[in-house]
């Protein structure tokens, strides 16, 4: 049902797809869709929430010393899952997805500022959390649209690299 809605979604707008498409798609009863849930809303959220629970359980968010390895994991779970975020970062029917993940991606970086070598302490942590936050989902964002240009190592390092210099 998950991967029949996502297909859906690269070939029209969510507003568009049917129960009848999904269950279509996915070769079961409209019934069966039913019994897990409640509409096509709900099956889009619990996707979007296992896709972020997934990321949680990749491990530890960051890491000060070695950025680059920490966000190895992240940017090969992006690849493996290339359709469904490529899917939800195009698509109009999905805008909470960019927000929850967002929200997701600022939870990791609050306790990754560095305000105690005293380079940040000038700065205001929402301020901070909302200029990565943005610039890291961009990159994502950009990154997926593109067709992933770099390997997942090679993005890591230059977005380690630049977390580096901002947090």
């Amino acid at each position: 049902m998950k991967k029949a809605v996502i297909e859906l979604m690269t070939e029209k707008n969510f507003d568009d797809i049917t129960i009848q498409d999904i269950a279509d798609r996915a070769n079961i009863n409209r019934g069966t869709i039913y019994l897990h849930y409640q509409d096509k809303y709900d099956l889009l959220d619990k996707l979007i929430e296992a896709h972020i629970y997934e990321l949680r359980e990749l491990g530890e968010w960051a890491c000060r010393l070695d950025w680059s390895s920490a966000l190895l994991p992240f940017f090969e779970y992006f690849e493996k899952n290339y359709l469904f975020f490529s899917t939800m970062l195009a698509s109009q029917g999905a805008p909470s997805f960019r927000k929850r993940l967002f929200d997701y991606i600022t939870e990791g970086f609050k306790d990754e500022i560095d305000k105690e070598s005293g380079r940040n302490t000038d700065l205001s942590e929402a301020v901070m959390l909302q200029y990565t936050g943005n610039a890291y989902v961009g990159v994502i964002e950009w990154w997926i649209r593109n067709g992933m240009p770099s390997p997942p190592q090679e993005i890591a390092k230059q977005v380690g690299a630049l977390l580096e210099r901002s947090l």
